[in-house]
């Protein structure tokens, strides 16, 4: 079907779930351990560019617009190839210069028993849910 908007029936049979609500509109896989500055991008879906602003501070800017800078959602993990920890955020990005219909800006922190800072990783991931634009 060519419509917009797409009811599906859910698990169980008892309720429908939107297709397009439910579906990630922009992610992105990549090191942010570039000495050149720039973070090699392994993978992506509806990214223009990213900006290393920083150890472990990242700007990712989008394709296709959001509908709204307060109405989508940022989740990812990362995590470095050597070891066996893979830290997990997930957060409304923050409202203010830094986010935006068409562009968000990700921090790496990490917590641990013993430690806490901010770093780059071998592997970051970011997936983002809300309405395009």
């Amino acid at each position: 079907s060519t419509a917009g908007s797409i009811a599906v029936t859910a698990e169980g049979n008892s309720t429908t779930t939107n297709l397009q609500q439910g579906l990630v509109k922009t992610w992105i896989a990549y090191g942010d351990t570039a000495s050149s500055g720039n973070p090699a991008i392994y993978d992506s879906f509806n990214h223009g560019s990213i900006t290393d602003n920083g150890t472990g501070d990242t700007s990712y800017a989008y394709t296709n617009n959001m509908a709204t800078a307060k109405g989508y959602t940022v989740s990812g993990s990362f995590a470095h190839s050597s070891d066996i920890t893979t830290y997990v955020y997930s957060a409304q990005p923050k409202q203010d210069d830094s986010v935006a219909t068409s562009s968000c800006r990700v921090v790496q922190i990490y917590a641990s028993d013993s430690a806490q800072g901010i770093g780059d990783y071998d592997y970051v991931c970011s997936s983002m849910a809300g309405d395009l634009a």
